[in-house]
């Protein structure tokens, strides 16, 4: 069992190590246009920092990152927003993973006893360590990536829940589940799930919108998956580039309101992410 409101997914030396993959400089250089120590950033990669705000404005300038947000990072003090009311009910589960977090998410009608369940932990134990009594059933399972930490309790999920469909991204491979392609829908009562297939974090990532069918009300939930944490992005494993397309992608498709729900971390909104997040300049 973990805390409500877990810690960042990254501190400011992941955020700078992904950005170097990103731009693909070399840290001496970076250390060259910003006219920073290279051991001083060193140390920040390994998370000694003692980088000031104005040595952080100077490598936000060269890295192409959001000074503001880098700044926040670098002193410990990234801001979250207040989640906001949506049309259903949400139950973020949040299990140890390192140092962090892995989520899930169960998504239920207001006063539903079933729901969907968003990704599932790295086993059925750690899901059942986290279960919110109130939910006693599973009508579909939807993974983002099949990494072990958000696919490895799938099976006995749904054999435990006796859950007649799962879904994973296309060209994934996952026994128990059906592929959902870019762009289908699922609809299960008055939620409504909707695919985008956003490939760079690894080869075969779903992040899924989740609301109201039309007349739609209130905000929407987004799964992000690995693509888009509070304050920072996913490791561009597969292609650093096709991350960087898909989560533009995705900003521009998605309201500002919408909530952030990502696979490691806490929750935030594309609003506050927009803002601050380093990667989103």
């Amino acid at each position: 069992m973990v805390t409500a409101v877990p810690p960042l997914e990254d501190e400011l030396g992941d955020v700078l190590e992904k950005a170097l993959r990103q731009t693909g400089l070399a840290l001496p250089l970076l250390a060259e246009r910003a006219q920073v120590d290279a051991a001083r950033l060193r140390d920040a990669i390994d998370y000694r920092s003692d980088l000031t705000c104005d040595e952080l404005r100077r490598i936000a300038t060269v890295l192409g990152l959001n000074e503001v947000g880098l700044c926040a990072l670098g002193v410990g003090r990234y801001p979250l927003p207040e989640i906001g009311s949506l049309p259903f009910c949400v139950y973020p589960l949040h299990m140890a993973h390192g140092i962090g977090v892995a989520n899930a998410y169960l998504v239920t009608e207001r006063g539903a006893d079933h729901g969907l369940l968003f990704d599932a932990g790295a086993a059925f134990s750690s899901l059942q360590r986290v279960w919110p009594a109130a939910v006693k059933k599973i009508d579909a399972v939807f993974l983002t990536h099949v990494e072990a930490e958000h696919a490895g309790g799938l099976c006995e999920a749904l054999k435990a829940f006796g859950t007649p469909r799962a879904f994973v991204p296309e060209g994934a491979s996952a026994p128990c589940a059906e592929p959902l392609g870019e762009g289908a829908v699922q609809v299960f009562g008055q939620l409504e799930v909707t695919a985008f297939g956003t490939p760079g974090h690894c080869a075969a990532h779903n992040c899924y919108l989740v609301g109201t069918p039309p007349p739609r009300e209130g905000s929407a939930l987004l799964v992000s998956g690995d693509l888009l944490f509070a304050g920072s992005v996913g490791g561009g494993y597969f292609c650093q580039q096709r991350l960087a397309e898909q989560l533009h992608r995705i900003l521009a498709a998605v309201p500002e309101n919408t909530v952030v729900a990502p696979g490691h971390g806490p929750m935030t909104t594309m609003e506050n992410e927009r803002q601050f997040n380093p990667f989103l300049a």
